[in-house]
């Protein structure tokens, strides 16, 4: 099967998707013609320089204010007249080679060409610190995201740009291997406690611990300043682009970007779903604060170490004492613990998003912050894995609210995951939740008046999974999101079936997401339409069209 896409200026033709072995055979079968727009298409077209040519009187504060209103469209809250969910597609993660360049351009130009063609608002891509300062301490090569940011712009594409702390390797979905910068590996060597270390002494190098947030351990400088350093060497270099191209910073807080802890790593098998992961409060920086906060209060056993009582990585709730039914996490003792070690976990997105407001503030971008979704273990009353993670949500006490507040204080996006996810999809043993979790956190944001967006944590193709976001995306219960980014852009996604349900997702979304099923064939005639054809030829090849 091969993908046809048109549009009023260019059409692209493909081979049968299933056949290229890499993006750049993708890029390969590209080719354009010129085709004849409609009357309707020119009566557009002279409308648009007409305006464009208004747009050329206005005086020089009118253009300042456009603009500003340009910018925030995209956090504008969706009202009753402002339905729509822009969508954005994930990157791949190794879209910026190792040596810093843009890998595979012309597969990458075909692509964002197709996603343009399908209405996608834009696209979202790791700027990760293992590439851009590598070399050593404050030298940073912007050169491959300077490639991709002209080719966005060249498309009409929006960027959503991840300032990406951590390292890309051992979670779900990481098909690459991007280490810390190797300098910071080098201090890492010297001082192993940089890193999260859980109760049996296992470090892990996904991200910098948080307990050492404000000490200068990295060569002279704290780990805050060095995040603040490197967004604001993002922030000089791509000051022309922010605001327009590139429309919005997620600052990464934690492992996989997101503001947690790394309490259930799949890497060498260490963790297996839905285990409830183990809490990671052992180097000797979280060591002390625990120490000083049980101090403080009198309680100077309680800071000796973290429960002794609550498990391994891979057991149930009920197989320990600390998370069960009517365990100790709900007792004093637990009560100051989880306080403590979600309170840490608060303070140092607060830290960083403090900073990343002050770097980014009138730039016209917004910020974002990502938030896991952990839906195991959903419907006992300790919520054991979300609290191994450092969100302190259990059936008695609202874990998503206050990271909702302080992301609010700053005026960042929540990005939210999970939001493809059904409860009936998810095994029985699990006691799993997606649906709740996700009208939770809906419902906290809508309290917070912080802005909620999603993204959907698995790789899916499938009406049904889209067909749920489209439910998630409403505002009929809590927040609606301001917008979706799709995980993520590979050859399936590109496939004739995975392809169709992409583009009427895309534009159901923009039709704020009244329709949530997706139907088997689309025969509206709109400006983004896609059916299927039959075409006779020596080859007897069925053709998908994007009419």
């Amino acid at each position: 099967m091969a993908l046809t896409l048109r549009s009023s200026t260019s059409f692209i033709k493909l081979k049968d998707s299933r056949c290229f072995k890499t993006l750049d055979a993708f890029s390969g079968m590209v080719c354009f013609a010129q085709i004849r727009p409609s009357c309707r298409l020119r009566a557009k077209s002279l409308t648009q320089e007409a305006q464009f040519s208004c747009e050329r009187t206005l005086n020089l504060e009118d253009r300042r204010n456009e603009k500003w209103e340009k910018l925030h469209k995209l956090s504008d809250t969706h009202g009753e007249n402002d339905s729509r969910v822009p969508v954005f597609v994930m990157l791949p993660l190794d879209t910026i080679s190792y040596g810093g360049n843009l890998n595979k351009p012309r597969a990458m130009n075909a692509s964002l060409m197709a996603l343009k063609s399908a209405g996608v608002e834009g696209v979202m891509v790791d700027a990760w610190w293992g590439l851009v300062e590598k070399e050593g301490p404050m030298k940073y090569n912007w050169e491959g995201y300077a490639e991709l940011v002209k080719m966005a712009q060249k498309h009409g594409l929006k960027l959503q740009v991840v300032m990406s702390f951590h390292q890309c390797g051992g979670n779900v979905g990481d098909s690459c291997s991007i280490p810390l910068p190797p300098w910071v590996l080098e201090e890492i060597s010297k001082n192993p406690d940089l890193v999260y270390t859980d109760r049996s002494g296992r470090r892990n190098p996904e991200y910098i611990s948080l307990g050492c947030d404000s000490l200068p351990v990295l060569r002279g400088r704290t780990p805050i300043q060095v995040y603040a350093d490197y967004m604001r060497s993002f922030r000089d270099r791509f000051k022309d682009y922010l605001g327009e191209v590139i429309a919005e910073i997620q600052v990464g807080m934690g492992p996989c970007g997101e503001l947690r802890y790394p309490s259930y790593p799949e890497s060498n098998g260490t963790w297996r779903f839905p285990g409830i992961g183990e809490f990671q409060c052992y180097d000797k920086y979280m060591r002390a604060s625990l120490q000083a906060s049980a101090e403080a209060i009198g309680k100077e056993d309680w800071g000796r170490s973290g429960p002794h009582d609550s498990g391994q990585y891979n057991q149930f709730p009920e197989d320990t004492r600390f998370f069960r039914r009517d365990g100790t996490w709900n007792n004093e003792y637990g009560q100051f613990f989880l306080d403590w070690y979600s309170g840490m976990l608060l303070e140092h997105g607060d830290r960083i998003l403090a900073a990343a407001n002050g770097i980014f503030q009138g730039t016209g971008a917004k910020l974002s912050g990502k938030v896991a979704g952990i839906h195991w273990h959903y419907r006992t009353r300790s919520h054991a894995a979300e609290l191994t993670a450092g969100y302190y949500n259990t059936r008695h006490q609202d874990g998503y609210l206050p990271i909702a507040r302080m992301m609010g204080k700053y005026g960042v996006i929540m990005n939210f995951t999970c939001m493809e996810m059904r409860d009936g999809e998810q095994p029985g043993n699990a006691n799993c939740s997606p649906e709740g979790l996700v009208r939770q956190v809906k419902m906290a944001t809508k309290t917070a008046g912080t802005e909620l967006a999603g993204e959907n944590a698995l790789e899916r193709y499938d009406a049904g999974a889209y067909s749920q976001v489209l439910t998630t995306s409403r505002s009929d219960s809590g927040n609606g999101l301001s917008a979706f980014t799709y995980l993520r852009m590979n050859k399936r996604l590109f496939e004739g079936e995975n392809w169709r349900h992409l583009v009427e997702f895309v534009r159901n979304m923009s039709e704020g997401g009244r329709s949530t099923r997706l139907s088997k064939s689309d025969s509206s005639r709109t400006d983004l339409y896609i059916g299927f054809i039959k075409e006779k030829s020596e080859r007897k090849m069925k053709k998908a069209a994007l009419v």
